[in-house]
């Protein structure tokens, strides 16, 4: 049996301040270092085999973090870079809907049928994460971590969860969320969903899916 926890980076300026971020490099922010901090802890009794991550600066580091009281080196991945936002990316929310409308509004209603102008599809994105998904049961027996990014991740439970990305929408991940599947007798099954009770002691704020 495999243990798959999927794991949202931590916050960076740019998911504060509603920023696309897509491929732009972003470091993390105080806050988001700290909420790896908190991760690693309540993460550290898990007998954890490997941690992959998305190359992204963001992602990276909160794999380091989570990845340090295992002693293990974290494995950096191309399928889990970010999505590529084309040219939405370093833009502002308000920017993109106002500059974008019928877009940003398609984006919205029919996720799974955009592409914007640069950029890639959802579907791209399932095809590149289920390669490595495949790669990590074949190689993986115990606990494995994959560190990335809000969409990558949305794709991946909903591809686990045997869903289209038409349900893009309908799953929420806030920065530092974890989400676990076991994967026995081949079924991925779901055992936990965006769980950051591991962050209570910060003031967080109201979250949004972003």
């Amino acid at each position: 049996m495999t243990t798959i926890m999927l794991i949202r980076h931590g916050d960076t300026d740019w998911n504060v301040e509603e920023i696309f971020r897509g491929r732009v490099d972003v470091e993390l922010n105080a806050a988001g270092v700290r909420q790896a901090q908190l991760l690693a802890r309540f993460l550290e009794g898990v007998p954890m085999e490997a941690v992959y991550s998305s190359p992204l600066k963001r992602a990276f580091r909160t794999a380091e973090i989570v990845a340090a009281p295992h002693g293990l080196d974290v494995i950096a991945k191309q399928e889990l870079v970010d999505f590529h936002f084309g040219a939405w990316q370093g833009m502002s929310h308000d920017a993109v809907r106002d500059e974008f409308k019928a877009l940003y509004y398609e984006w919205l209603k029919n996720p799974h049928r955009v592409r914007i102008l640069g950029g890639e599809t959802l579907d791209e994105v399932k095809r590149r994460a289920g390669r490595l998904i495949n790669e990590v049961i074949a190689t993986n027996a115990g606990t494995v971590a994959l560190v990335s990014h809000r969409v990558i991740h949305k794709v991946m439970i909903c591809s686990l969860l045997g869903l289209d990305n038409s349900h893009f929408w309908d799953i929420e991940l806030d920065t530092c969320g974890v989400t676990t599947f076991v994967y026995v007798d081949g079924r991925f099954i779901l055992k936990k969903h965006n769980d950051t009770s591991f962050l209570r002691l910060m003031n967080r704020g109201a979250q949004t899916d972003f």
